[in-house]
């Protein structure tokens, strides 16, 4: 079995997604977390044949999965880049697109990330403690932990994890390394924060919160959000659909106030008779799973998809 097809994932809000981004089926659309290319292929589905459809992936494996996964995506209109969304203008720019029509970001790990013990993005596995979405650089979670320091581990936890335990936890992290050297493995970390997170919500691991905040950091995943939103003014056609869909908090309040902070006209109070800046983007929606999609897929039940449109402006 090839290592793309042993983890396998659902695509959440996957027709509801599709629904809202294509306003042409002529259309150029880009697909900035290709994952394992759900929406890609719903996309593709709903499209011409003079249509164009670009994904985005800076983790390798989804690149591999795209022509040679459990469902081939072997389509004229389609290619795939190995980056970072937040690169989407200088790889648009290389293949000679200035201008989309819509803009999908499907924002988190898949689940052949989460499920895969040698991606380290998991407590629920044992596995090398990694979590870069892509492995190809960077520094892994394990190598940073070696000399972060303790303001610095505490920092990140309560930042990028919402942890209110985060002093804790980053002396007990630190304890561990002077007592027993550097943590290497998912285990070695989520029995670290167990030993100092003494109460949770019923449901949840206390190792939780703190896994998502050292993914987040080591990714720069809320800095390249912010970066391909600003990105999104630039490549979006006028009537051209931005589609994000969050799944946690953090994520969703930037996207939230991206879209408000652009959907209104500028004054400016230095010249309080000067025409305002119009606005850029008009915010269209925002959804969330239904009862029946959470039920079968319980990944989904943090999801919020926001939709707004480029303005003529």
């Amino acid at each position: 079995m090839n290592s793309n097809q042993a983890w396998q994932h659902t695509t959440v809000l996957r027709a509801e997604a599709i629904d809202h981004l294509v306003t042409t089926p002529d259309g150029v659309y880009l697909d900035g977390t290709f994952g394992r290319g759900g929406h890609t292929r719903e996309l593709l589905s709903r499209l011409s044949a003079k249509a164009r459809v670009i994904a985005i992936d800076r983790d390798p494996q989804a690149g591999e999965a795209a022509p040679t996964g459990e469902t081939r995506l072997d389509d004229p209109r389609f290619s795939i880049h190995h980056t970072a969304f937040a690169q989407m203008l200088p790889t648009l720019a290389a293949i000679g697109i200035a201008h989309v029509d819509g803009l999908l970001l499907d924002l988190g790990v898949s689940s052949p990330q989460i499920d895969n013990p040698e991606r380290g993005f998991s407590f629920r596995f044992d596995g090398p403690l990694d979590m870069r979405m892509d492995t190809t650089r960077g520094q892994s979670v394990a190598q940073w932990l070696e000399t972060a320091e303790v303001s610095t581990l505490a920092e990140v936890i309560r930042e990028y994890g919402e942890e209110r335990f985060a002093g804790q936890i980053a002396k007990a992290i630190d304890r561990r390394r002077q007592e027993r050297g550097p943590i290497g493995t998912t285990a070695e970390l989520a029995e670290v924060v167990a030993g100092a997170v003494k109460t949770r919500e019923p449901g949840q691991d206390p190792a939780t919160r703190t896994f998502q905040a050292f993914r987040i950091f080591i990714n720069a995943e809320l800095e390249e959000l912010q970066q391909a939103l600003e990105a999104s003014l630039d490549v979006l056609q006028p009537q051209g659909r931005l589609v994000v869909i969050s799944f946690h908090s953090l994520e969703d309040r930037i996207v939230k106030q991206f879209i408000a902070a652009n959907s209104r006209e500028v004054f400016d109070r230095r010249a309080p008779f000067a025409q305002p800046k119009a606005m850029k983007l008009k915010a269209l929606d925002r959804t969330k799973p239904s009862e029946a999609e959470i039920k079968a897929n319980p990944r989904s039940r943090s999801a919020i998809m926001r939709i707004a449109e480029r303005t003529d402006a």
